[in-house]
């Protein structure tokens, strides 16, 4: 059954069975949500205009719900779920999405995984039964748990020889320390030579439970069709009839570590860094003004980083600032590369810029011009069917709400200077921590970018 005015309802609150509507866009989208006995939740937005399909399940694990011990499980698992189930081989799973040209793949983030494929709606019956059947039914058998340990070794390699990439790891560690949040995804060598088939099973079992799901698709699609198709995979999977779907990430603030310098010395051409601080949560209402602050500051070509540090003194190649939200905290940083003996240089202009902001706002062109990106780049990265679903998934695990496109418009457009120069005020105004990679020695003193 449909329900009125139910845009705000908690998946949680709905009872079990029932179908409601939660939006109806514009562009002759509707977003429907169905909660099944035993938590799982199905989210499915119809975009009538195109035709393709993106189908997801989304799961509300990342890496930091790692304890040490288990640090990279989550992406191991991510790998393992494609290596084949009762009813598949590993070429089979690829195979079907290949078949019909179609594109599979998967992700691990810090808060959650997915798993998704996209396809012709015609062959959104063949998504869901392969990607569901992937994510219930993994054989987790020992031959691949020890094959995949090596391409992960792999990958882990090939990020730390990209110094560009690493660094922002490194940046993590110094900011938020050995916490789950501060250590990378992809585990590390250690801990992925130290992980074993049961702990990852174990894993597995624990976290990868219906309440902990999110089935997501948006494209042209009708509701009831993907709910049947995805209760007739999910037949066999236990449940708890009275479970309801877990709430979205809360999360505990994890502390920081202000004025922390890591340096990693390597045998480089440049020397990569991030300076940064902690930022604002996902859910933080002033995330739409520290936005629209990204994109004066190091947003895009127009922004003063760019302008400062490329255009005006030749002194780097690329530099930019980026937000980062999570469900307690955020991060806030400003990376660049540049030749090693120019870095002191570029440290200084991106202190000054940032105490600049922080004491003086931004102007009211730069107000206009960050808006403007802000809704334009919003609006242009909804336009496939895969970042609709990505959307949809996100707002039932980490936000807790699904705003429409209108109303997140809105809230953009709404941004004043004053909301810009206090979240300036609050979040640059902190104590910056600093992560480099480059040819330095070990002792090389970067104390004055952070004091």
């Amino acid at each position: 059954m449909t329900s009125p005015d139910t845009s705000r309802l908690q998946a949680r609150d709905q009872e079990p069975g029932t179908t409601v509507t939660l939006l109806s866009e514009k562009d002759g989208g509707l977003v429907r949500r169905t909660v099944l006995p035993g938590g799982l939740r199905i989210i499915t937005e119809t975009m009538p205009t195109v035709r393709s399909v993106t189908f997801g399940i989304w799961v509300g694990v990342g890496s930091r719900d790692e304890s040490a011990d288990l640090a990279g499980a989550t992406h191991y698992l991510e790998h393992l779920l494609f290596k084949g189930t009762e009813r598949r081989s590993a070429l089979e799973i690829s195979a079907a999405i290949d078949a019909v040209g179609g594109e599979m793949n998967a992700f691990t983030a810090k808060e959650y995984t997915c798993y998704y494929a996209r396809v012709l709606d015609d062959d959104l019956p063949l998504a869901i039964d392969v990607v569901c059947d992937m994510v219930t039914s993994s054989l987790i058998r020992e031959e691949d748990v020890e094959n995949e340990r090596g391409v992960i070794l792999e990958e882990i390699a090939m990020h730390e020889d990209d110094p560009s990439d690493a660094v922002h790891d490194a940046f993590a560690e110094a900011l938020l320390g050995d916490s789950p949040l501060g250590r990378p995804i992809l585990g590390t060598v250690e801990s992925i030579n130290s992980l074993s088939r049961d702990a990852i099973a174990g894993y597995y079992r624990e976290r990868y439970r219906p309440p902990t799901l999110v089935v997501a698709a948006a494209g042209n699609l009708d509701h009831d069709e993907v709910v049947r198709l995805v209760q007739q995979a999910f037949a066999h999977v236990p449940v708890d009839p009275d479970a309801r779907p877990d709430a979205a990430r809360i999360g505990s603030a994890e502390v920081h570590s202000p004025g922390a310098v890591h340096l990693l010395s390597r045998t480089t051409e440049q020397a990569n860094l991030v300076l940064g601080m902690p930022g604002v949560a996902r859910t933080d209402d002033r995330r739409f003004a520290l936005g629209v602050l990204n994109c004066a500051l190091g947003g895009g070509m127009s922004s003063r980083l760019f302008q400062e540090v490329r255009e005006k003194r030749g002194l780097a190649y690329s530099v930019y600032s980026y937000a980062a939200h999570y469900a307690d905290l955020g991060v806030f940083g400003v990376y660049a590369g540049c030749q090693p003996k120019k870095v002191d240089e570029v440290l200084d202009i991106c202190r000054t810029e940032l105490q600049k902001v922080a004491e003086q706002g931004i102007t009211e062109e730069e107000l206009a011009r960050g808006i403007g990106q802000l809704r334009g780049s919003m609006v242009l990265g909804l336009e496939d069917t895969g970042s609709r679903m990505s959307r949809l998934a996100k707002s039932e695990l980490v936000y807790g709400e699904l705003l429409s496109v209108d109303e997140i418009l809105t809230r953009i457009a709404a941004v004043t200077l004053d909301d810009v120069r206090a979240v300036a005020r609050d979040v640059l105004s902190a104590k910056p921590t600093l992560a480099v990679i480059g040819p330095f020695e070990e002792g090389r003193d970067f104390s004055a970018a952070v004091a």
